[in-house]
C-alpha cells in the first residue's frame, strides 16, 4: 500500500478485518446465496468497489466500540453481513476461490506463504508443485494467474525487497545484504536489484535517504 496524504491534523486511518473462513464456508454452502455480481480472473490481489451497504456495515461495527456491552451479540452478526456482501460483490468469485479449502487457489496461497517464510532458500519449483499437489506446468500456470509472476520471479522480489530493507533500515552493505537474502553472486544481485528498483543498490539507498531527509 501507499499513503499519499497524511499529517497530524488529518491522519491516515486504516482498518483490517480478518475474515472467518468457517463463516465463509457456511455462507457458501447456503443454497440461497446469490452469485457474485461480476466474474473475474483468478488473480490473487485486486481492488473492488466499496458499496454504501458495505461501508455502512463497517461503520456499525466500529460504532460498537462506543457500546462495548453490545459487542458479543452484535459484532458476529455484523461481521457475517460483511462476509455476505463481499461474497456477492464484484470480488466474490475470488473470495470464494480463496476460501475453498483444497481448491487450486488455496493450494497456491499455501505455496506463497511457504515462499515468504523460506525465500532465502534455494527454490525447487518441482518440490513446491508437489506440495501443492499439482504438476509443474499446472502449478506455474495457477501461480502466475494469482501473482502475475513466476515462482522464481516472486522469490526474487521477496529477496530484493528484504535486501533493500536491510540496507536502508539496518545500514548493511550491499554484499552482506545480498548474501543474507540468499544471493551467491554480488554481480547478479546488483543486476536484478537495478532491474527492479531502477538504480544500483548504493545509489538507490542514497536516493531514498535523501528523499527521507528532504521530507
Amino acid at each position: 500500500m501507499q499513503i499519499v496524504e497524511a499529517n497530524r491534523e488529518k491522519p491516515y486511518l486504516g482498518l483490517k478485518l480478518k475474515l472467518d473462513q468457517r463463516e465463509m464456508s457456511q455462507l457458501m454452502a447456503d443454497s440461497n446465496l446469490p452469485a457474485p455480481r461480476v466474474q473475474q480472473s483468478s488473480r490473487g490481489m485486486a481492488t473492488g468497489v466499496m458499496t454504501l451497504a458495505l461501508v455502512t456495515a463497517f461503520h456499525r461495527l466500529i460504532g460498537l466500540l462506543d457500546d462495548q456491552q453490545d459487542i458479543p451479540i452484535l459484532a458476529p452478526i455484523i461481521q457475517k453481513e460483511i462476509i455476505y456482501r463481499l461474497l456477492v460483490g464484484d470480488q466474490g468469485t475470488r473470495l470464494r476461490q480463496i476460501a475453498s479449502a483444497g481448491s487450486q487457489s488455496h493450494q497456491i496461497a499455501r505455496a506463497i506463504d511457504w515462499l515468504k517464510t523460506n525465500f532465502t532458500q534455494p527454490l525447487r519449483v518441482e518440490e513446491l508443485a508437489e506440495q501443492a499437489r499439482m504438476s509443474s506446468s499446472t502449478f506455474h500456470h495457477h501461480f502466475r494467474s494469482m501473482t502475475a509472476l513466476s515462482p522464481l520471479q516472486y522469490q526474487k522480489q521477496l529477496r530484493l525487497q528484504e535486501a533493500r530493507r536491510l540496507m536502508l533500515a539496518e545500514r548493511m552493505d550491499a554484499a552482506n545484504a545480498a548474501f543474507q537474502v540468499g544471493y551467491e553472486s554480488p554481480s547478479q544481485f546488483s543486476r536484478e536489484y537495478n532491474r527492479l528498483f531502477g538504480a544500483p543498490p548504493l545509489r538507490d539507498i542514497i536516493n531514498l535517504r535523501q528523499m527521507a531527509a528532504a521530507e
